[in-house]
């Protein structure tokens, strides 16, 4: 451990902005890919001759690849040095979205979707990293900025991906994503410092440790509980967001919800900020406040039903009350044991993943049997017990 604990005494010295910056970039093209596909199933219908229901199976799949590897893959980040597995990763996810666009049938391109999916948590191998190697009185700052840059990738993933597949087609998505991807490696192959492993742990009892970890620390329930709640009553306004646009209040399509979620990008940039307050403040407060928030923008979202300017301004809100409340709840599960931050980090994000699968369920029923009302009503409970969980813990 004496290279681990080397490590710790340098890494502010490590952490420039440059590298900040380079890191939020990182994970944001990486998490982008889990959601490229969304924008083309149209182009896939056509193009392989399917059914809506038979060319889902190419986002399910990859949404699968991601659950399995922030479970099995992202623990790794305890165990192995750092920037061997992230440079890996990018290797092996470069290769996925080659084999995704070179697809001759639909069954090729399902697999490589998996895959794709699987590799694109190496985004979750970054997040951790990069609070490794800040100071203590800047990690919240740190994780503001690198987690902002997550949320700015999965908000204009299908933005891109729209324009480009309706442009030259769905497989220079792929090939687009596969250069973005082999540039952000080559740069974290340059600038990125080694950071020795945390534990020796096998990796079965590293995986088994989840558990271990759960028990151990009684504040880590309530905090990813909570944050299970938040984001799913986020993924349930998104999920059904394009169900609204059709409405004939609005009579609008794809398109318009993608200019939506270029508006959520503005809440994404205030994430930063909400990091240094929590330094500053405490994380449990941030956390508190974007809860609150999370309630304030569905609330909107159900008085001014119809209008595209409560539209904008709740998801405004929303969107950086989710970032906000993901960063100091990231914080404060951090700071349970620095040694575990990978696998406290797996355990976050599987957490939030299952609060986002939930959501759509719970979200999409709501919706078909109550309208948008049904949606806003969801978000508004899920946001609720959200705050009463933080408001304990």
């Amino acid at each position: 451990m004496s290279d681990a604990m080397q490590t710790g005494r340098v890494r502010s010295e490590h952490l420039s902005a440059a590298l900040i910056r380079l890191l939020a970039v990182g994970a944001g093209a990486a998490v982008a890919n889990s959601y490229y596909n969304q924008a083309f199933l149209g182009h896939l219908t056509a193009d392989f001759g399917l059914t809506a229901g038979t060319a889902a199976i190419v986002p399910v799949l990859t949404q699968a690849g991601n659950a399995l590897g922030v479970l099995f893959l992202a623990p790794l980040g305890d165990r192995l040095e750092r920037k061997s597995l992230i440079l890996v990763t990018i290797a092996a996810l470069v290769a996925a979205l080659i084999g995704a666009a070179v697809s001759p049938g639909f069954v090729w391109l399902a697999v490589a979707s998996f895959a794709v999916g699987l590799f694109a948590t190496v985004a979750q191998q970054i997040v951790p990293l990069a609070v490794h190697l800040a100071p203590p009185d800047k990690q919240g700052r740190v994780l503001g900025t690198v987690t902002g840059g997550i949320l700015i990738g999965i908000l204009l993933a299908r933005t891109v991906s729209g324009i480009v597949s309706d442009l030259w087609g769905w497989p220079y998505v792929f090939w687009l994503a596969a250069v973005v991807m082999s540039i952000v490696g080559a740069a974290l192959a340059r600038w990125l410092p080694r950071a020795m492993p945390t534990t020796e742990l096998s990796y079965l009892h590293l995986l088994g440790s989840l558990w271990t970890l759960v028990r151990k620390y009684s504040v880590l329930r309530p905090v990813v509980a909570a944050q299970f709640l938040i984001f799913a009553a986020f993924i349930g306004f998104w999920s059904n967001l394009a169900l609204l646009m059709a409405e004939p209040q609005y009579e609008l399509g794809g398109t318009a919800v993608g200019l939506l979620a270029l508006v959520g990008v503005v809440g994404a940039l205030a994430a930063p900020t909400a990091g240094g307050f929590s330094d500053r403040r405490g994380p449990a407060m941030v956390a508190s406040m974007g809860a609150g928030l999370v309630i304030l923008a569905f609330l909107i979202f159900g008085l001014w039903q119809g209008s595209i300017i409560g539209l904008v301004a709740g998801i405004v809100i929303m969107d950086l009350a989710v970032q906000s409340s993901q960063v100091a709840n990231q914080s404060r599960v951090y700071a349970l044991d620095p040694n575990a931050r990978s696998r406290l980090n797996t355990i976050f994000m599987a957490t939030m993943l299952a609060g986002g699968a939930v959501g759509a369920g719970i979200g999409g029923a709501a919706y078909a049997e109550w309208g948008w009302s049904g949606t806003c009503a969801f978000g508004t409970i899920s946001a609720t017990l959200a705050l009463l969980l933080l408001r304990k813990s």
